[in-house]
């Protein structure tokens, strides 16, 4: 496999967390009103789709195969916790 593929299979495979990262942020303005996020805008999406890139991968190594839908119901659980932990100011 040459380079410009592996690149795009990369892009492909963290793609529903950075989907996600930038969805729940300002997503979460509307759901979560009286609350400041603890960080800024950029850190959260940043945090988010690391953490959503880490479930895709433990997926990819527990379900030995990428796009299986336990994976993705983990994806959207982990981002959504770790988003309303960062909208709540929780500091560790």
């Amino acid at each position: 496999m040459d380079p410009l593929a592996s690149l795009n299979h990369l892009l492909n495979f963290a793609a529903p967390a950075a989907v996600l990262a930038v969805l729940l942020v300002p997503g979460s303005r509307v759901f979560i009103r009286n609350s400041a996020p603890a960080v800024f805008w950029w850190a959260q999406a940043a945090i988010v789709f690391v953490v959503g890139c880490a479930v895709l991968l433990a997926g990819l190594w527990l379900l030995g195969r990428d796009g299986k839908v336990l994976t993705y119901a983990a994806l959207v659980l982990a981002t959504a916790t770790c988003q309303w932990l960062l909208r709540r100011g929780w500091k560790g």
